[in-house]
């Protein structure tokens, strides 16, 4: 069915509008970058564009560390969590035993209990095994995904059982079929679901600041808050720098991301 070409126009119109609202904050950082403070402050135009917050955002506290923290954590939350869901995933599809569905919408429902009413838990096991500030302590706690199991678990049912089967005829066990024909198929899902990870380990903050007390393990979220001040007035333009170099790894895995993930729909409608 073809869309009139006036409701197109309209449509195209509507989502540059929704566009531009949702990136806005964005760009209103990255032009606050480059102005001086006094330009923010009184809401002026800019009088010069200048690199000088992006070097003063690097001076004042290690940017690069923090940054290399953020991503060895999100790598290693995010490897984690592609293995263990899709490994529970393989046992709740394709592994006959008792009380599995039970089992399977018993995991699900933890989803409902918030990451909140978990941190004090968590927080004692980490203590107790001597996990704070290191990266363990900051990677672990987050290896049971719920929700990346769910959407595994469902992407493996199209499989069809008389491939197990056949496999099983074939003399293939469980990981030999679970690493040449379930993981190759599901490489869409895998890399939603890693994407996901990454983003949502990037952008923690409750959780390193509650084990972490120095800036070795430190992740860049809390670098971000230790360029604001109460004593004394905020420095916007070097905090918007930080801003800015926080995003950008976010916004070229998304673009990375989204490439991928439309190549591999695309080879799958062909297939």
């Amino acid at each position: 069915m073809t869309i009139p070409t006036g409701r197109k126009v309209i449509f195209y119109i509507l989502l540059i509008i929704s566009g531009f609202l949702v990136f806005a904050p964005t760009l209103m950082a990255f032009a606050m970058s480059f102005m001086s403070n006094k330009d923010i402050m009184t809401g002026s135009l800019p009088t010069s564009l200048s690199f000088d917050n992006y070097v003063r955002a690097f001076g004042q506290f290690p940017l690069l560390k923090y940054l290399l923290n953020s991503l060895i954590i999100s790598l290693v939350i995010m490897l984690g969590q592609l293995i263990l869901s899709s490994l529970a995933a393989y046992a709740f599809v394709f592994l006959e035993f008792k009380g599995r569905d039970l089992l399977f919408f018993v995991f699900i429902a933890t989803m409902m209990v918030p990451f909140e009413a978990s941190i004090i838990p968590n927080f004692h096991i980490i203590r107790d095994l001597g996990w704070i500030d290191t990266y363990p302590g900051l990677t672990v706690p987050f290896f049971a995904m719920a929700f990346g199991t769910f959407l595994l678990r469902q992407n493996f049912k199209q499989i069809p059982k008389e491939l197990r089967e056949a496999s099983q005829i074939a003399g293939m066990g469980d990981f030999k079929f679970y690493l040449t024909v379930v993981l190759p198929v599901a490489r869409t899902s895998l890399l939603t679901l890693g994407v996901y990870g990454f983003l949502t380990s990037w952008n923690m903050y409750l959780w390193p600041l509650l084990t972490t007390t120095n800036d070795n393990v430190r992740t860049v979220q809390i670098g971000l808050k230790q360029l604001q001040t109460q004593e004394q007035l905020n420095d916007w333009g070097v905090i918007m720098a930080g801003a800015v170099i926080v995003v950008i790894p976010t916004l070229i895995l998304l673009f990375l991301g989204q490439s991928k993930l439309q190549k591999g729909l695309t080879e799958g409608a062909l297939k």
